[in-house]
């Protein structure tokens, strides 16, 4: 396969912040969207942008705690989104274009991680639905906005994506729900997904990409007991990390995204798959966790789910 999933040599490391991928880099007069802007990556990544002087969207499906997170943090604006609900999304888009703004920037960030089985909309398992589904439809609905100023789209994937391939068979989790597989089928999407919108948007100048951020404790772990973050060797018993080392801090973690979303260096690049600040390599055969994962960059497999989506959402700005 031939493949641009090679380093680049950015210069950049896993303990890079995201105040540090952006020096140099003047964000003045540029417009950013990033979904969950209001916690933990997210959080970090709308306060390094604004810092740089962007102007960021925080579209968040619990407002008053948005609007309360970013206090104080100039340049920002809230409204309400929710990524499982398609008419929000829909509303949201529309209240957006109706501004008359175009866009630099899109961070899908938003995403849940690990829940019980939820069933939202018309029984779509609830983290296909919200990680990938809700940002298909999001980036398909505000393209009028996207495609005039040749922005980047970065969707933020994660490590889980070795979790799970696409499950062309059984996608939504009718029988046997597993909770890490659901994860990993819905960080896969969110690698395929960048992968297909890079190739409809190059041609308008519009670049995608996605990323793993790197392993952080932020309130994406929400729905994981104390217990099971014990037994999988994160913290112990009184709630202290085992491992430090081990785990990025939020402005690290931001720092991906971050990157991939301004770097220069990524010029005339896109539809990759992003980690510790550079091009990720492609996945070892003996399995070993790093890097993407074929399946996660496989275009037809991108360009079937593309069309896909499209026919759940019943939103395709390309078609």
């Amino acid at each position: 396969m031939t493949t641009a999933q090679h380093k680049i040599g950015s210069g950049f490391g896993a303990h890079s912040t995201a105040d540090d991928v952006l020096q140099g880099i003047d964000l003045t007069g540029k417009l950013a969207i990033v979904t969950g802007g209001y916690s933990g990556l997210g959080l970090e990544t709308t306060r390094a942008l604004t810092k740089a002087g962007a102007r960021v969207v925080v579209p968040a499906r619990r407002p008053d705690v948005a609007r309360e997170a970013v206090e104080g943090i100039a340049g920002v604006e809230v409204d309400e989104l929710d990524l499982g609900d398609l008419d929000s999304v829909r509303a949201f888009a529309e209240r957006f274009l109706a501004s008359g703004r175009t866009i630099d920037i899109v961070i899908d960030n938003a995403g849940i991680m690990a829940c019980p089985e939820t069933r939202v909309g018309p029984g779509w398992e609830a983290q296909f639905a919200t990680n990938h589904l809700g940002h298909f439809a999001l980036v398909n609905r505000l393209w009028p906005a996207i495609e005039p100023g040749g922005a980047r789209v970065v969707s933020v994937s994660s490590g889980g994506h070795h979790n799970s391939a696409i499950r062309w068979d059984d996608m939504h989790w009718r029988t046997g729900y597993d909770k890490w597989e659901a994860y990993g089928q819905a960080k896969t999407a969110n690698v395929l997904f960048a992968v297909h919108l890079d190739r409809l948007g190059r041609e308008s100048g519009v670049r995608a990409f996605a990323l793993h951020p790197g392993g952080i404790l932020t309130p994406l772990q929400r729905h994981l007991a104390k217990e099971e973050m014990v037994e999988r060797g994160w913290i112990d018993e009184d709630g202290n990390l085992l491992h430090p080392s081990a785990f990025k801090s939020p402005q690290e973690g931001a720092a991906t995204q971050v990157w991939a979303a301004t770097s220069p260096q990524l010029a005339g690049l896109g539809g990759v798959y992003c980690e510790d600040c550079d091009i990720a390599e492609v996945a070892p055969a003996d399995g070993e966790r790093t890097g993407v994962r074929d399946y996660a960059i496989d275009t037809e497999q991108a360009a079937r789910l593309w069309t896909l989506s499209a026919e759940l959402t019943g939103v395709n700005a390309f078609a």
